[in-house]
């Protein structure tokens, strides 16, 4: 249950943090967003003693703005990470890709330690969002249920701004 809530609280913070991308024909150089990403997926954990815990995990997800028809509107994501509890210390890293309706693609990476905040790197955009920079706040939403073992499944609110290139 601890591992789930870990777990749980790490895609609460990045997802979709994993920053969708949106279908715009006139998109302007920079402004506000405001979004909701949802997400389902699965991890792999190794339970190896109460002081000492890890997991990989991938998640797959999509996004709807506020509102709609806004920046990174109907979006689809897939991260991939993992995350580490040794003796307490904490330690997390994600790297996710966000794909729009164009084809358009985001690829973003996250890390945490022991403070277990989340510092976002946009790495690399393609198409219109080549040069992106993206600032901003994630607000979990849940937390939700586990369906099935070995799954998880959430959501967040994410605002800020961005800035093309």
């Amino acid at each position: 249950m601890k591992k789930a809530l870990v777990f749980q609280g790490v895609m609460s913070l990045i997802t979709a943090g994993s920053v969708g991308l949106a279908f715009a024909a006139d998109l302007p150089k920079e402004g506000k967003f405001s979004y909701t990403a949802c997400w389902s997926g699965t991890s792999s954990p190794i339970a190896f003693s109460k002081t000492h815990t890890a997991l990989s995990f991938e998640f797959l997800g999509t996004t709807r703005s506020d509102p709609p028809g806004g920046m990174f509107d109907l979006s689809t994501f897939r991260c991939v990470g993992s995350t580490a509890i040794f003796d307490k210390k904490f330690s997390s890293m994600t790297t996710c890709e966000a794909v729009n309706s164009e084809g358009d693609k985001l690829l973003s990476y996250y890390h945490a330690g022991d403070d277990r905040k989340y510092a976002r790197q946009t790495i690399a955009g393609t198409g219109k969002y080549e040069g992106i920079v993206v600032e901003g706040t994630v607000t979990p939403i849940g937390p939700f249920p586990t369906i099935k073992p070995g799954t998880f499944q959430g959501c967040n609110q994410q605002t800020g701004t961005y800035k093309l290139k």
